[in-house]
């Protein structure tokens, strides 16, 4: 590579750094357009492009560096596999691209890892346990070059086959394994599993203490603290962006013909992923996942989002709606002669004035459930910190509930013929009833299969994909009262922002 060029790379490294990924991309273009065999630059510029959230770029990239001979082609296979699987919902091809890594490279602990998470989102639990059983070995070996990825598979591995009893050998290993990994990730990530264990062995008091350095390994990964001024303030804009008697619905863009986008959503941990696969059971209902797409419209072409909301564009609106619709169709083409294509992200709750701006007619599902069961299950399950910056602190879940129910309050008066609440604790109590009021607000026919949904075999890309595996169960609701005292800071929070519940045990 001539000097120039090595000099606009190093340009664009800084360019990716400073987060300008746009302007790293061009220049990548222009030296590859001058020197189109030079396959570490394919590579760099997927890396670039899948970042970007431009995907079938980055596999066309990715593809390129592979033909010109690539250092290392399995690392570029699994790039390409997680593209496939998190992003473009082509498992098929996420597993080809998993199985040509392990082609070059059998023992890419890597790929194993990937290779069994894809069993686990398809409920191949065997499978699953077989590929990180593959590897456990391998955390023995301080000189391994994936020593941690063999920890995350004993993370992983305990949660499928927890230990029977208190002396099980099992609770010794993740135990004595939280103190080795490098990663604080993994580490966390151990403390959870090991914190699970302990639950099902009802050993709350070791249970909670698990899960309590966890969130607290969590935290010294990501350096983030929760603001909770910051959190009040951006529950005011949206208010205020959207208010009562503002620009009527009307004026937006007339929905297509096709399936309809169906939005559920609330706090995480509610019972968002049961709902989406009791509702896809239904011949009518296509099952969408968490889908990134209205998250990365506020952040990026919405930008600075609410406050481009306040004054009326119809046309962008129509133009939007639009490419919503175009995507869900390239991500979903089965889905098109159904009713409905759930998008169910929960933090969506945030964007329900945007939601209904761009699909008037829209229908939301907003799950509820307990407020110490929401708030426990969010603190003993690793959720990103980028995205969910108040789950690993009990008094910071407590202040986002009271502003996420707050902002609850507001849609619910403007839209109140648009979102109807799901209570998981009614679902579990009384299915039928609970299912036949949903299915009503839905326009959709009753079908004995949504109350049968863990026979579906539907792929799952979430935290819950092993419990909707399961029979309906009420084993969930009130699993707050097994942690006494701890929940002491949750309850405070909640009573300061609020938030009225039943705390009696």
């Amino acid at each position: 590579m001539n000097e120039e060029n090595a000099r606009l790379l190093r340009e664009a490294d800084t360019l990716h750094r400073q987060g300008r990924r746009r302007e790293a991309i061009e220049i990548f273009r222009h030296v590859l357009a001058g020197q189109p065999d030079a396959s570490e630059g394919w590579y760099e510029l997927g890396y670039l492009l899948k970042a970007d959230g431009q995907f079938e770029e980055a596999l066309s990239a990715y593809a390129q560096a592979l033909v010109l001979g690539v250092r290392r082609p399995e690392e570029v296979h699994l790039n390409r596999a997680v593209i496939y699987s998190d992003h473009l919902r082509r498992d098929d091809d996420a597993e080809r691209e998993l199985e040509a890594a392990l082609a070059f490279a059998p023992d890419y602990v890597p790929a194993l890892l990937n290779r069994g998470n894809l069993h686990e989102e398809r409920g191949e639990r065997a499978a699953a346990l077989a590929r990180y059983d593959s590897v456990l070995a391998g955390a023995d070996r301080p000189d391994h070059p994936h020593r941690d990825l063999c920890f995350e598979a004993l993370a992983r591995s305990a949660k499928l086959r927890p230990p029977t009893d208190v002396d099980a050998p099992l609770l010794r290993r993740l135990q004595d394994a939280t103190a080795a990994p490098s990663s604080r990730m993994v580490r966390a990530n151990l403390l959870f599993a090991l914190g699970q264990a302990y639950e099902k062995l009802q050993q709350f008091d070791l249970a909670f203490d698990a899960f309590a350095k966890a969130n607290r390994w969590l935290q010294r990964q990501s350096g983030r603290t929760y603001d909770r001024a910051e959190s009040s303030r951006l529950t005011d804009v949206l208010i205020d962006s959207f208010p009562a008697g503002g620009t009527p619905e009307a004026s937006a863009p007339v929905i297509a013909t096709g399936a309809a986008p169906l939005f559920i959503c609330g706090m995480f941990r509610s019972g968002s992923t049961l709902v989406e696969q009791v509702l896809a059971a239904h011949p009518q209902v296509t099952a969408g996942g968490e889908l990134g797409w209205l998250r990365q419209l506020a952040t990026g072409r919405l930008a600075p989002f609410p406050e481009s909301m306040a004054t009326p564009d119809p046309v962008r609106d129509a133009t939007l709606a639009d490419d919503y619709r175009a995507h869900l169709a390239r991500l979903f083409p089965e889905g098109r002669e159904g009713k409905y294509i759930t998008d169910k992200r929960p933090d969506n709750f945030q964007l329900i004035g945007l939601i209904k701006r761009l699909f008037p007619t829209a229908r939301i599902i907003h799950t509820c459930r307990h407020p110490l069961d929401t708030g426990l299950s969010v603190f003993q399950q690793h959720l990103d910190l980028r995205v969910a910056g108040y789950a690993s602190d009990l008094g910071d879940i407590g202040h986002y509930y009271g502003e996420y129910r707050r902002l609850m309050a507001h849609w619910h008066s403007l839209y109140p013929d648009s979102v109807v609440d799901f209570d998981y604790d009614e679902f579990v109590r009384a299915p039928k009833p609970t299912l036949q009021r949903l299915l009503g607000f839905l326009d959709l026919e009753w079908d004995d299969r949504c109350l049968a949904f863990h026979q579906s075999g539907n792929t799952v890309k979430t935290a819950s994909y092993w419990q909707i595996r399961q029979p309906l169960s009420s084993r969930a609701s009130g699993r707050w009262r097994h942690y006494g005292t701890h929940l002491a800071p949750l309850r405070q929070a909640l009573h300061e922002a609020d938030v009225d519940f039943n705390d009696a045990s």
